[in-house]
C-alpha cells in the first residue's frame, strides 16, 4: 500500500470569500496537485514541486480536469427523492399532494434504506459528497440515512423531522413529547458517531404546535454543539399562514426565536420574504440561511437576495432542497443561482458560486474545519470535473481565456456528465463501468 496518493490536475481552493474579497479569494493551480493520506489532504501546490517532494506517493493524473473540494449540499429531503420534479403546486398544495403522502410510505424501514441508498449513490454521481437532509418523523427513516451514509463513508448531517400539529395529516404526525424524546435517543445513538451529524429538525412552525418548538429549543439547549434546521418565510401565503396560527407573533421569526430555535447554529432554509427585523436578528445570531434557488423557481417561491445579505455579513450557504428543487446536481444549483441574481440585477461571479456550493455551504454547516475545501488537514472529499464533458460545453469551453470562462459553460449547462470522479475520504466512487479504484 503506497504511503500517499499525489492527485494531478487543474485545482481550485480558496483562501478567502469571494463575496468579500472577489476572485482574488480563489487559488487556481494550472498544474496543481493535491496529496491524500490517510483519508486527508496533507499537502496543495503545483504538481512539479509536491511531484519532487514525495517520489513514492501514487499517481493519479487526471489531465485536464479539474480538482474541487465535494460539493456540499446544505438542504435537502432525501424522502422526496422518488417524487422529485412533480408537476404544477405551490408550496401548501405540493406538501399536501405530493410530499405528505410520499413521506408516509417511510413508515416501512425497507421502503427508508431503498431511498436512502438511492439518494446518497444520486449525490455522488453528481459529486456532491456531503448533505444535510431532513429525514421523516420516523425515526427508523433517520437511521437509514445514516447508515447508508456510514457504508459509504459520507459526512452526512441529519435529523428526524418533527411534525405535531393538524396541518400535516393523519399518520405524517407526532407530538411534542415524542418529538423530543426519539430526537434525543437518535441523537445519542448517531451524533458525533463516525461522520455522522445529528441535526435537531423541527419541520417549520405551521406543522409544529408551540409545545413542540418549546420541547425541541430544550433539546438543543442541553446539545449546543448539534445544528438546527427548518424552514423560514419561503412563501407569502406561507407567512400569512403562519401569521394565522401565532397571531402574537412579531413575525414568522420570532416563531422560532420565541421557542429558543434561533442561534448561531440554525439553518434557516428559503429565507427569502424577511422583515428588517428577522434580517437583523438572523444577523446578530450569525445563523446560516440556505439559498434554494431550484425550488424557489420550480415552487414559485420567490427570489432570494443573495447580493444584499452577504454583503451585510450573513452567512449564507447553497442548496438543492430536493425533491421542492428539480435537479440533484449543485451544477444546475449554482446555475439557478446565477440565473436569480441577473433577475435581482446582480449576477454572482463564478467564483463565488463555486465557494457557495464548497466552502460556503460547509460555513453554514460549521464544519469549514473539516470540509469544504483543498487545504491541509482537511477530508479528502473531492471532486473532478470534465470541462469539455459535452459537445456544447467543449466548442465554449475552447474559446475560454481563463479559469472563469473555463468552468463557467460547466456551471451552466453541466450535469453528472460533467464529473469525472468523486472521492470520499480519498476513496474514489466506484459507478457502473469503473474498473475499480485509482
Amino acid at each position: 500500500m503506497p504511503p500517499a496518493t499525489l492527485h494531478l490536475g487543474q485545482t481550485l481552493s480558496f483562501a478567502g470569500d469571494p463575496f468579500a474579497l472577489g476572485p482574488t479569494a480563489a487559488r487556481h493551480e494550472r498544474r496543481g496537485a493535491v496529496l491524500v493520506e490517510n483519508g486527508l489532504i496533507s499537502q496543495t501546490g503545483p504538481a512539479d514541486v509536491l511531484g519532487a517532494q514525495h517520489p513514492d506517493a501514487a499517481v493519479v493524473d487526471h489531465g485536464e480536469g479539474l480538482i474541487l473540494p465535494g460539493f456540499v449540499d446544505a438542504h435537502a429531503h432525501y424522502p422526496q427523492t422518488a417524487m422529485i420534479a412533480s408537476w404544477g403546486k405551490r408550496l401548501i398544495d405540493w406538501l399536501n399532494s405530493y410530499t405528505f403522502p410520499e413521506e408516509m410510505r417511510f413508515a416501512d424501514p425497507a421502503y427508508a434504506r431503498d431511498i436512502a441508498e438511492r439518494y446518497l449513490d444520486i449525490l455522488l454521481s453528481h459529486g456532491t459528497t456531503t448533505v444535510c437532509s431532513y429525514c421523516t418523523i420516523h425515526p427508523a427513516s433517520a437511521d437509514a440515512l445514516f447508515e447508508a451514509a456510514k457504508a459509504r463513508g459520507m459526512r452526512v448531517f441529519a435529523g428526524k423531522t418533527c411534525m405535531d400539529r393538524d396541518t400535516a395529516p393523519d399518520g405524517l404526525r407526532d407530538t411534542a413529547q415524542s418529538a423530543y424524546d426519539d430526537s434525543k435517543a437518535l441523537l445519542a445513538r448517531w451524533h458525533g458517531q463516525g461522520r455522522a451529524e445529528y441535526v435537531i429538525t423541527p419541520r417549520f412552525s405551521p406543522t409544529s404546535t408551540p409545545e413542540q418548538l418549546e420541547a425541541l429549543g430544550a433539546l438543543w439547549a442541553e446539545n449546543p454543539d448539534c445544528l438546527m434546521q427548518t424552514h423560514l418565510s419561503e412563501q407569502l401565503d406561507e407567512i400569512a399562514w403562519v401569521k394565522s396560527l401565532y397571531p402574537a407573533a412579531r413575525d414568522y421569526l420570532d416563531t422560532y426565536e420565541a421557542y429558543g430555535l434561533l442561534g448561531s447554529r440554525g439553518l434557516y432554509g428559503h429565507a427569502i420574504h424577511l422583515d428588517p427585523r428577522e434580517t437583523d436578528r438572523l444577523r446578530e445570531a450569525d445563523a446560516a440561511l440556505v439559498h434554494c434557488p431550484t425550488s424557489n423557481t420550480f415552487i414559485g417561491s420567490g427570489l432570494f437576495d443573495m447580493a444584499g445579505l452577504t454583503a451585510a455579513g450573513q452567512r449564507v450557504g447553497l442548496a438543492t432542497d430536493t425533491g421542492g428543487g428539480s435537479s440533484f446536481s449543485m451544477l444546475r444549483t449554482m446555475a439557478a443561482a446565477y440565473e436569480i441574481g441577473q433577475l435581482r440585477g446582480t449576477p454572482l461571479h463564478p467564483s463565488a458560486l463555486l465557494w457557495l456550493a464548497t466552502q460556503g455551504s460547509a460555513n453554514a454547516l460549521h464544519a469549514e474545519d473539516r470540509i469544504g475545501n483543498l487545504a491541509p488537514g482537511l477530508e479528502a472529499d473531492m471532486v473532478v470535473l470534465d470541462l469539455a464533458s459535452t459537445p456544447a460545453i467543449a466548442q465554449r469551453h475552447a474559446q475560454a481565456a481563463d479559469i472563469w470562462e473555463a468552468v463557467f459553460p460547466t456551471i451552466m449547462m453541466g450535469d453528472d456528465r460533467a464529473v469525472a470522479a468523486t472521492y470520499v475520504a480519498g476513496e474514489k466512487v466506484l459507478r457502473p463501468g469503473d474498473q475499480g479504484l485509482d
